[in-house]
């Protein structure tokens, strides 16, 4: 069986899979901006005890890919691109945890921080062995459903079983309740989460052979960082040329010289 379904894979199917998962683990404003708006989500949703809530934030969290793309940097023997999503994940915790913090703080009454926590609060305080079956078992599919395109539909029933963003959340709760415990725990179902995840798509990857293509994801990665660059030189130049003693050509012409000198290099 396993022969049968990894015979299936083609050259495109997975090179297009490696470009999909290297640009979505990519550090880019726009993939913090939705990790804040879907632990934002899931916030309301476990302070007002609504399922529906919460799982419409899974729905949209992008957090998945980056946790992928760690399993693909390590398959590849790829330290860029292990260092690249490792550090996406973290931008992206230290952003969630925070927000989901100052939401709780600020719907104080509607949270009820000196009552008792809700059932979907605590049930992310609870790491268990199920809990670890179910983050290997969403890995996996969510490993192959990416490198199948008749699949990608399923994509969306994936995130929700994995859960990644829901403990986060929680753990933001905690924090602005000052309470240890539920930040802990909360804290560590997410990292359970996040490394049985890993371990099952390390395994799925292998044995499509994914480590061939470390070539493709060499091409992908400079492409993605040249485009960091440039994005990155033209806030700038866009933050200068707002200010009226700054020569608008000069600007641009350093910038120019920037994207150059970092093409060159890459």
């Amino acid at each position: 069986m396993a022969t049968t379904l990894f015979s299936t894979l083609t050259g495109s199917d997975k090179n297009e899979a490696i470009k999909r998962l290297i640009e979505e683990s990519t550090p880019r404003d726009d993939f913090f901006l939705m990790t804040v708006l879907s632990v934002l989500m899931a916030t309301f949703g476990l302070l007002t005890n609504s399922v529906a809530v919460i799982i419409g934030s899974m729905l949209i969290a992008p957090l998945l890919s980056p946790i992928l793309g760690l399993s693909l940097g390590v398959v590849m023997a790829d330290s860029r691109l292990i260092f690249r999503s490792f550090w996406t994940i973290v931008k992206a915790i230290i952003w969630a945890v925070p927000a989901a913090a100052v939401v709780t703080l600020l719907f104080t009454s509607q949270a009820g921080l000196n009552q008792d926590l809700n059932a979907e609060i605590l049930s992310r305080t609870e790491p268990s062995i199920i809990s670890i079956a179910i983050a290997i078992v969403a890995g996996a599919a969510a490993s192959f459903a990416l490198i199948k395109p008749q699949l990608s539909a399923t994509l969306p029933g994936v995130a929700i079983s994995v859960a990644i963003i829901p403990p986060l959340a929680v753990t933001g709760i905690g924090l602005a309740r000052f309470d240890i415990a539920v930040l802990t725990d909360s804290f560590i179902l997410f990292v359970i989460n996040a490394i049985s995840i890993m371990f099952a798509s390390t395994i799925v990857f292998s044995l499509m052979n994914l480590y061939v293509k470390r070539e493709v994801a060499d091409k992908v990665l400079n492409k993605e960082d040249r485009a960091l660059v440039k994005e990155k030189a033209l806030a700038q130049a866009e933050a200068e040329t707002k200010r009226k003693d700054v020569d608008t050509k000069k600007v641009l012409e350093r910038v120019e010289k920037v994207i150059e000198e970092e093409e060159r290099r890459l």
